[in-house]
């Protein structure tokens, strides 16, 4: 049997499937966006950010390691690492002090996941990223400055 003639079947059968699920009220596509914070995502300044993530009363941490480059010589793309050594840690946070819309990334962890995320984040300025994590219904905090020579958010 022709290999392209099996992937498009294999295809045309998936979407079939997704099709009638959608059609039958089973998937809507609103269900993805479920837990979008908008209002955080909105948010024009720091403390605004923080207090819709839950983390107003944020204490201070050790164990959360935040790896970024002491000097991003293009704040458009400049790579970070976050690393929780908190027992029972179910979310990371990152957010940026200068920026015009701080939140940065909110991630949600499960099943036992790993507490670490590389990512790569966009900053306006030189900065503070802060990176929040959550355990035991109570959220720590921990930052890393990170200077920015090429404005990476429109400078």
């Amino acid at each position: 049997m022709n290999n392209l003639r099996r992937s498009v079947l294999k295809g045309a059968g998936s979407a079939g499937v997704v099709g009638v699920a959608m059609m039958a009220g089973l998937l809507k596509p609103g269900m993805v966006f479920a837990a979008w914070n908008k209002a955080g995502f909105e948010s024009k300044d720091m403390a605004g950010a923080m207090s819709s993530v839950g983390a107003g009363a944020a204490a201070a941490s050790g164990d959360i390691t935040v790896k970024a480059p002491d000097i991003a010589e293009n704040g458009a793309v400049v790579p970070v690492e976050v690393e929780s050594k908190i027992a029972g840690t179910n979310r990371l946070v990152l957010l940026s002090e200068k920026n015009i819309y701080p939140l940065l990334a909110d991630f949600n962890l499960s099943n036992g996941a790993e507490p670490y995320v590389s990512t790569r984040i966009k900053l306006g300025a030189t900065s503070n990223v802060v990176a929040v994590a959550y355990a035991g219904g109570k959220a720590y905090k921990a930052h890393k400055e990170v200077k920015v020579t090429i404005g990476g958010c429109g400078g």
